[in-house]
């Protein structure tokens, strides 16, 4: 029997997961098929439908869980001591170059940002007054940041994207 959880199961969505990234580093997603998959697999369109809906709802339900992973990692984040947290997150992103590429070509709505902002920042700046509209601004500014340095192969240092978007916020 073929329940959630089983080891066969569990090994046929590994293995479309990660043929789905696979043909995502170099194909647009809407170009990506179910067929394309089960070729890449060498699984039966069954056994893709009965995992997940359509591209789509594998695209979601990887991005969620790379969401997921990404909050995990920020759990403990000291957002008063930027530097060991900003540090920390432009660490992870290079020594994880495809996940990160691979969240952001899912994010094919643009909705989906990632943020370590935490409001008492701008609150212990003095920050109150169409706060939404700066943080909006700050999580826009960082994702554009990230994604220009994963695009160039994360050739600076951790540190030194740390430096630049620390040297950016000084000016307030």
């Amino acid at each position: 029997m073929n329940t959630k959880n089983n080891k066969r199961r569990r090994e046929s969505v590994e293995k479309i997961e990660k043929a789905f990234v696979r043909l995502l580093q170099s194909t647009e997603l809407k170009k990506i098929s179910v067929a394309d998959i089960c070729k890449e697999t060498g699984l039966n369109r069954s056994t893709f439908y009965a995992n997940y809906l359509d591209i789509y709802d594998l695209a979601d339900r990887l991005r969620h869980r790379l969401e997921t992973e990404f909050s995990q990692l920020f759990a403990d984040y000291d957002y008063f001591n930027e530097r060991s947290g900003v540090l920390k997150m432009f660490a992870h992103i290079k020594e994880n170059q495809l996940f990160y590429t691979t969240y952001f070509k899912l994010c094919y709505d643009e909705s989906h940002k990632i943020s370590i902002y935490d409001p008492r920042r701008a609150e212990a700046e003095h920050i109150d007054r169409n706060i939404h509209y700066h943080i909006e601004f700050f999580r826009s500014g960082l994702n554009t940041i990230i994604k220009m340095w994963l695009a160039d192969g994360c050739k600076e240092s951790p540190e030194e994207m740390a430096e630049i978007l620390r040297s950016e916020y000084r000016g307030r």
